[in-house]
């Protein structure tokens, strides 16, 4: 089992940037493609971005593709997510995700169904 700790969130300006950090604990890191999702109140929890165990592939949704951007550092068993020109559509629960890579493709990496480990989440709050 792994253990997930996001960190980072707050309350921005639109037009401004937050950058998210997921830390992970009790497993080799390497040994999961990691996502986002977010969940707005009143809305389901939706994939946000996502990237695999080596950090070669990334995806995003279509609402954040170009201003977020994904990375992971597996040495420090942390996964990012740098937020740029924040919308206030963008105003939700962060949750980062695990999936672990002998049971999950990346092709399902857009699907919750894929991961099997959650943190608590992080609010994230833009303002107009």
């Amino acid at each position: 089992q792994v253990q997930l700790v996001e960190s980072g969130g707050g309350l921005v300006q639109a037009g401004g940037s937050l950058r998210l950090s997921c830390a992970g604990s009790g497993r080799t890191f390497s040994n999961y493609h990691m996502g986002w999702f977010r969940q707005a109140p009143g809305k389901e929890r939706e994939f946000v971005s996502a990237i695999s165990w080596s950090g070669v592939r990334t995806y995003y949704a279509d609402s954040v593709k170009g201003r977020f951007t994904i990375s992971r550092d597996n040495a420090k068993n942390t996964v990012y997510l740098q937020m740029n020109s924040l919308k206030p559509e963008d105003t939700a629960v962060y949750y980062c995700a695990a999936a672990p890579i002998t049971r999950t493709l990346v092709d399902d990496l857009r699907q919750a169904r894929g991961y099997f480990y959650w943190g608590q989440g992080t609010q994230v709050t833009v303002s107009s």
